[in-house]
């Protein structure tokens, strides 16, 4: 009797087909069978051999999309990234229960959500939060460090999107443009026009340049962001050398202007707010003066002025009907250049600021925030309604987050029992510039220059930006100091501030001298990027704020802010909506560089070049279907 060889199970669409069985493989069986176990074999090992030669597919019409349901390599026609400033997660358990049917809180059914979003680097700013979501990467791969930072080699302080070579349009005449230059890394956008040939559109829309411009990446068709020079939708010759057509007539309808003297009122009855947020009108919230506005609703948008002017479209920006002008130009955009019209992917991107500009002004627990976080829905809802009209929700992937949180006003902190306090930066400079002379100066030696000064417009400033120093090399050389040496202490100085928690010399970050296991090290180390940054980077407690007075001195001081590496920093919304996506809550940590990695295996492009996110698989309902994984 011959012995039978085990059971063999084919894989793929052959799952559960056994080639063998024990009870058949004796020779007394019927041939027959044999010969249909044979031709099974053979069907296997050599499949290609036995199909006819595949027949060329017909030509697809121009202008017409092959709608094929079943095929998992359908791409979206359009992919929405909606970005909210500085909202928190804590916004969706506080508010959720509010949010209409068409908005967030659409996304929040209908979405795959991550509960357990957290940023990985610091400083938690604008710019550094808008590079990633795209790029898949941290500040030390994109470069983007900071919203602004001292740039060493033209020893002045320069912005995340600076750019000399390029003016501006639509703006002040003769004033500098903006473009993307500064950013080290692709985008999705970036990837999805190499790899198309340009056919794909990708745009990006914010009341701020940086959130508009650093999503979009450097390939982008446009960037447009809202200038509060003259009210105008504004963009760079980075793009193009004029705006198109539809801006200007967007332009010359001045929306902006018809709010000048509006009211902004809560948009539910005060019992809400009262039940929800507190007390309207509190002494924490302890606006400056050039402000022009009240710490209490209602609040009048003039921004002191007569007509519209720069100080109200300055105003404007506190306010939710900023959010209004975006949507109606993303809007505009949508239609004139007929995103998610064609066969190939097209990309937007719209980042709602405002609800920053209030955050810092208010505070994460005041009415004025939670009337933006309900008014900010509803404007996404609009944004939605419209987009399912011309393009189709079916044929949108749709993701929704945050660029960063909020700490609490230091003051409403302390109330709270929390250990919250404000801190200057003088007051930290003026410590260590001290500290260094006591430590270093000798009769011929005053040691005065050993934190490096820059230029910042017409101003000489020192060299303490983002809680980085930045030590003069040139001065310490001069003088005989080391370096390494200089920088510890530096940071034994910094120490001796309450409130201080760590410091982290260049040294150490470059060595790469931490524990990837401690999370503050490792967020610290993410966010630095040795050309850019200073060369000790202070932490402070939670709760514990050193405020940077404003680069423009116009603008009023915040009375909150956020770049820490703590929960309140970097815990933010990731929510994805799409066919391709499986609603529902998934509690597998996360980050937002996931989104850059996720969308490019959804669209099959090149990830992005500095990509180190993960996919997010455990939603995609094509890994979610596919046989053995459940």
């Amino acid at each position: 009797m011959l012995s039978c060889p085990p059971e063999l199970s084919l894989p793929g669409f052959y799952a559960g087909f056994k080639l063998f069985r024990g009870d058949y493989c004796l020779m007394k069986h019927s041939r027959i069978g044999n010969l249909a176990r044979l031709a099974a074999l053979v069907f296997f090992l050599f499949p290609a051999s036995l199909l006819p030669a595949q027949q060329p597919r017909p030509a697809r019409r121009p202008g017409v999309r092959a709608e094929n349901k079943a095929s998992a390599k359908a791409r979206p026609r359009l992919v929405l990234l909606i970005v909210v400033d500085q909202f928190r997660y804590d916004y969706l358990t506080r508010f959720g229960d509010l949010f209409s049917s068409h908005g967030i809180g659409l996304l929040m059914r209908a979405g795959a959500s991550w509960t357990e979003t957290n940023f990985d680097h610091v400083p938690t700013f604008t710019a550094p939060g808008h590079a990633v979501f795209m790029t898949g990467a941290w500040p030390s791969q994109t470069g983007i460090i900071a919203n602004e930072w001292y740039e060493r080699d033209t020893g002045r302080k320069v912005k995340s999107v600076t750019d000399d070579s390029t003016q501006m349009l639509a703006g002040k005449p003769g004033e500098k443009g903006y473009g993307p230059r500064r950013l080290l890394c692709s985008t999705v956008g970036d990837e999805l026009r190499v790899a198309d040939n340009d056919r794909s559109k990708v745009i990006g829309i914010s009341a701020k340049n940086r959130s508009a411009i650093l999503p979009a990446g450097r390939r982008a068709n446009a960037a447009y962001w809202f200038g509060t020079d003259n009210g105008n939708m504004v963009s760079s010759t980075y793009y193009f050398n004029q705006e198109p057509d539809w801006v200007t007539r967007f332009n010359n309808r001045h929306m902006a202007d018809g709010w000048f003297g509006a009211h902004w009122d809560r948009v539910l009855p005060e019992a809400e707010y009262l039940r929800r947020a507190g007390k309207d009108d509190v002494p924490w919230e302890n606006l400056d003066k050039s402000s022009n506005d009240t710490n209490f609703f209602p609040h009048v948008i003039t921004g002191g002025a007569a007509k519209p002017s720069k100080p109200f479209y300055k105003a404007l920006d506190y306010t939710p009907f900023a959010n209004d002008v975006l949507v109606a130009f993303a809007e505009e955009a949508i239609t004139n250049e007929r995103l998610g019209n064609g066969e190939d992917t097209d990309v937007l991107s719209v980042s709602f600021s405002a609800n920053d500009y209030v955050g810092h002004r208010f505070g994460p627990y005041s009415q004025e925030a939670m009337d933006m976080s309900l008014r900010v829905d509803r404007q996404i809802g609009s944004l939605l309604d419209f987009i399912d009209a011309h393009v189709g929700l079916r044929n949108t992937t749709v993701v929704f987050t945050a660029d960063h949180g909020a700490s609490p006003v230091p003051e409403q902190a302390a109330l709270m029992n929390l250990p919250g306090r404000r801190y200057q930066k003088a007051e930290l400079l003026k410590l260590v510039e001290d500290g260094l002379k006591a430590r270093y100066a000798l009769a011929d030696r005053p040691a005065t220059d050993y934190i490096q000064t820059f230029t910042n417009r017409e101003e000489t400033e020192s060299g303490l930006l983002n809680s980085n120093f930045y030590l003069n090399r040139m001065a310490l050389k001069r003088d005989g100091i080391d370096l390494d040496e200089c920088e510890r202490v530096v940071g034994e100085l910094a120490m001796r501030m309450p409130g201080v928690a760590r410091y982290f010399t260049r040294a150490q970050l470059e060595n790469n001298s931490i524990s990837s296991s401690d999370p503050i090290a490792r967020r610290v180390l993410h966010g630095f990027y040795p050309p850019r940054s200073g060369d000790v980077v202070v932490v402070f407690e939670p709760y514990n704020i050193l405020f940077d007075p404003p680069d423009d001195p116009t603008d009023p001081r915040s009375t909150a802010t956020h770049g820490s590496p703590y929960s309140y920093d970097t815990h933010v919304p990731l929510i994805i909506m799409g066919p391709d996506f499986a609603s529902g809550s998934y509690g597998q940590a996360a980050t937002p560089a996931d989104i850059a990695p996720t969308l490019a295996g959804l669209l099959g492009v090149q990830a992005p070049s500095c990509s180190v996110g993960r996919v997010l698989s455990e939603a995609m309902v094509s890994e979610r279907h596919r046989p053995g994984v459940r």
